[in-house]
């Protein structure tokens, strides 16, 4: 292992003597000696104190003139007494042997080298692991020294790669002879066996000692599409990808690097079989996004958002990471039946200004409506579409008793079956309109309030009425038929309301007969104006009034804006 890249005071370093050294040779020997001498107590177990701590690696005492050193992840979740392990604490090591850099390799394993056969047939008995030296590739595996010359098997080597076998020669290793001849000398050690139980030994460490709620340094060794594997002391932990930040994350490589250091938090730990299961997360160590939504949103308020995703009953919008709100398809057009999904309106990645139509913290759900940022259209409908003003537009439905006419978006009047047409009556509007024909028509009413608006065709079409109205004023003596004690038909089609009042009574015999006779001239005039082709001479006024007579009748009162007339007899 390298040092440090960075000095630290507390770290050991090589020692350098200057070139003015005054030391006498018998002492330096001497000092060579001393640090050069426990070759055979490499695998004997010592007490070594903790002198310094770095990201990658633990310095100890070891009591010889180099200090030993160990990796990080082999003390990972270490404690003494429940503490954090830290400068001065002792900690139980093996000698293993000495790096590039002059320090001893330690192991928390008690490992030892074999000196003669005697050491090997125990070694073999006790299946106690042993240090050897790789000396060189052979065909099949490796030829490894152990005290005498061992064999090991390529598969029992812990290499998976061919062009990683040259890297092993040279190095020690720790293995365990799994065969052991002493009369053909015949030695087979494997190196694996170990490495996966030295494994197994420090997961179990840290399983026995890391639990839900801890929060852990890990290194993100891989990643994939549903998240990523993060090695936290030796132990793969699964940081999936909902768990990784509040917002939407589409692929964890969009946040997060293979050997980045991430602090994590542990929420889940498994057990299915002989499998243990570490589940973290990165986001839990931020606070949620929603503890804040109660001050920060509010209904009415207008927001802007991205579409995150279509849904058959709506559109996601997410208006900050890890806060999103629903637009239902029923909010997002004022134009009934319209909008048949989502994709109609709005796309994924889109962004949209929008309105809050309702907070629910407890279940964290945001209602946002598209079509209120747009205004509502009835709003000033009374001004835009005013009584009796003319409109043209298509027909959006038909039903049994109407007519739907669009006037603009999301405002739609209806025509009554009725007030289609003045020229013959309507049974079924789709007798004579379909739908998306352009007509005309004129507002007759209007309800903002209830987003409601009557219509009518026949308003618009000149008839019979209409040029009666034209040539006749309040006043006017004319001739009708009686149809009942309180209507009088003037014409084709044309009725007035009869008031039921009695001629005043003559003054003298002189008057009585001049208006008598302007009466017969007025009802004459009328009677051709309105094609009475045939028929009796208006019935005196002195016979009793009863239905089917012909009457003169005198015009009290015109209401030409709903086509009304009033007449009382003459």
């Amino acid at each position: 292992m390298s040092n440090p890249s960075s000095p630290n005071p507390n770290v050991p370093t090589r020692e350098t003597q200057p070139a003015e050294n005054t030391e006498s040779f018998g002492e330096i020997l001497n000092q060579f000696q001393k640090s050069h001498s426990h070759k055979a107590e490499d695998g004997r177990q010592l007490q070594a104190t903790v002198i310094a701590i770095t990201a990658e690696a633990v310095f100890f005492d070891i009591g010889y003139k180099s200090e030993g050193i160990l990796p990080v992840t082999s003390l990972q979740g270490e404690t003494l007494q429940g503490q954090a392990l830290k400068p001065g604490d002792k900690v139980s090591v093996t000698i293993k042997g000495r790096d590039a850099d002059g320090y001893y390799e330690l192991s928390r394993f008690k490992i030892a080298r074999p000196m003669d056969w005697d050491a090997l047939e125990k070694a073999f008995a006790d299946k106690t692991p042993i240090l050897g030296t790789v000396t060189a590739v052979v065909k099949g595996g490796f030829s490894v020294d152990v005290g005498v010359r061992a064999f090991m098997p390529a598969s029992r080597s812990g290499v998976r790669e061919a062009s990683e076998m040259e890297n092993l020669v040279g190095q020690e290793i720790r293995c365990r002879i799994i065969k052991l001849d002493v009369a053909d000398e015949d030695v087979v050690v494997d190196r694996r066996a170990v490495a996966e139980e030295e494994e197994r030994t420090a997961k179990d460490r840290l399983y026995s000692q890391i639990k839900e709620g801890d929060t852990v340094t890990g290194v993100v060794r891989s990643l994939t599409d549903y998240g990523a594997f993060v090695d936290v002391g030796g132990v793969d932990a699964l940081l999936h990808v909902g768990d990784i930040a509040w917002g939407r994350v589409n692929k964890p490589a969009d946040v997060l690097s293979v050997d980045q250091q991430i602090e994590v938090k542990v929420f889940k730990l498994a057990t299915e079989g002989d499998k243990r299961r570490v589940s973290v997360g990165l986001k839990q160590l931020q606070p949620h996004p929603w503890d804040a939504v109660a001050g920060k949103y509010k209904a009415g308020d207008r927001v802007r958002g991205t579409v995150t995703r279509l849904m058959e009953f709506g559109a996601f919008v997410e208006l900050e990471p890890g806060i999103e709100g629903l637009i239902h398809i029923s909010e997002m057009s004022w134009s009934k039946g319209k909008v048949r999904k989502a994709s109609d309106v709005v796309r994924p990645g889109e962004t949209v200004e929008v309105v809050i139509l309702g907070v629910n913290t407890a279940e964290r759900r945001i209602a946002l409506g598209l079509k209120q940022a747009l205004g509502d259209p009835w709003a000033d409908a009374p001004q835009r579409f005013p009584v009796g003003s003319a409109i043209e537009g298509p027909v959006s439905s038909l039903t049994k008793f109407g007519a739907f006419v669009q006037l603009a978006e999301g405002v739609e009047g209806m025509v009554h079956v009725s007030e289609i047409s003045a020229e013959k009556r309507i049974n079924q509007p789709a007798d004579v309109l379909r739908v998306g024909q352009v007509v005309q028509a004129q507002v007759i009413a209007i309800n903002p309030e209830k987003r409601q608006m009557r219509l009518s065709m026949k308003q618009l079409v000149p008839s019979g009425i209409d040029e009666y109205l034209e040539e006749h004023q309040e006043g006017d003596v004319v001739t009708g038929r009686l149809t009942d004690d309180s209507r009088v038909e003037l014409g084709d089609g044309i009725h007035a309301i009869c008031r039921a009042t009695s001629p005043a009574p003559a003054t003298s015999a002189k008057s009585e007969a001049l208006k008598e006779a302007k009466a017969d001239l007025s009802a004459l005039s009328s009677m051709l104006q309105a094609r009475w082709k045939s028929g009796p001479s208006a019935t005196p006024k002195t016979e009793p009034a009863r239905a089917g007579q012909v009457r003169n009748f005198r015009i009290v009162k015109i209401d030409r804006a709903a086509k009304k007339i009033e007449v009382e007899m003459a």
